[in-house]
């Protein structure tokens, strides 16, 4: 059971990826980004999700400079985004955000979004990248298990993180199941589909139940289900409060009460028809 926010999960690689990060989605560039990236770091955080396409690598770079804290006690995550799948336009992509973020190497790269037809080729690159030493996990974002069995029949490794939209309007169970079959973390985006669940009756008489916020009953349910999750947060108070779930347990009744809340809606775009950049 995780303890702290400290504890990290053993990906199929052996690398020690933290089950609770900062997602910077929708974070301006400038001091907006990096007073939040600070604001975490400062608060014990480990990791940080970014991507190219947030626009903000940069001041998730500046964030790390100036906290100060060692490289290798970090966790940093970006993604490629669709406009540059394909083998060459992927490394080159690379270089750029390695380049934004001022570091020497990535701790998870991610393809952003399968598309149509590119990712096997993005995924040769990304092998190429493993390989020789500049990140130290790959993975993708937004696949569904037709993507990931396709993937894994034409690669030589296989991705150790699965980043989706997660929460309990969309428990992807079958999902759930085939990455932990096939030992690749699942990872939560929009735990909590960008606020439309903190209003919820089930979830606020659970929260009343625990003396806790309904954020915090979210992310406590996606690590009981073994889900890595990176709620994005511009307020320290808030970063705070999201990092402050390791102090109780959802019994199993509660957990099943928050996963029968499923309705497979999504905040985000399903995966089989987003396909702006390819």
């Amino acid at each position: 059971m995780q303890t702290s926010l400290k504890d990290t999960i053993k990906l199929s690689n052996g690398v020690e990826m933290p089950w609770i990060g900062l997602g910077v989605f929708k974070v301006n560039d400038g001091d907006e980004v990096v007073q939040s990236v600070k604001a975490a770091l400062r608060n014990g955080y480990k990791s940080i999700d970014t991507a190219a396409i947030y626009g903000n690598e940069e001041g998730v770079g500046q964030a790390i400079k100036e906290s100060n804290i060692p490289r290798e006690e970090l966790f940093i995550t970006t993604k490629l985004w669709n406009s540059d799948q394909g083998y060459e336009s992927t490394l080159n992509a690379f270089e750029t955000s390695l380049k934004k973020l001022d570091l020497d190497y990535l701790d998870l790269y991610l393809i952003h979004w399968p598309g149509k037809d590119q990712y096997k080729e993005t995924w040769k690159a990304f092998e190429k990248l493993y390989k020789d030493g500049r990140v130290r996990a790959i993975g993708v974002s937004n696949f569904q298990i037709h993507h990931l069995e396709e993937l894994i029949s034409c690669s030589e490794i296989k991705p150790m993180v699965n980043q989706v939209e997660y929460h309990p309007h969309l428990t992807q169970i079958e999902l759930l199941s085939f990455c932990k079959k096939e030992g690749i973390q699942l990872e939560a985006w929009s735990p909590l589909k960008q606020g439309q669940l903190l209003h919820d009756p089930v979830l606020e008489e659970i929260a009343r139940k625990h003396n806790k916020s309904v954020a915090q009953i979210i992310l406590r349910w996606d690590l009981q289900n073994g889900v890595v999750t990176i709620p994005k947060s511009i307020k320290e108070h808030r970063i705070i409060e999201n990092a402050n779930i390791f102090d109780f347990h959802l019994e199993n009744e509660d957990m099943e009460r928050i996963s029968g809340l499923n309705i497979d809606s999504r905040a985000g775009s399903h995966p089989d028809t987003m396909s702006i950049g390819f």
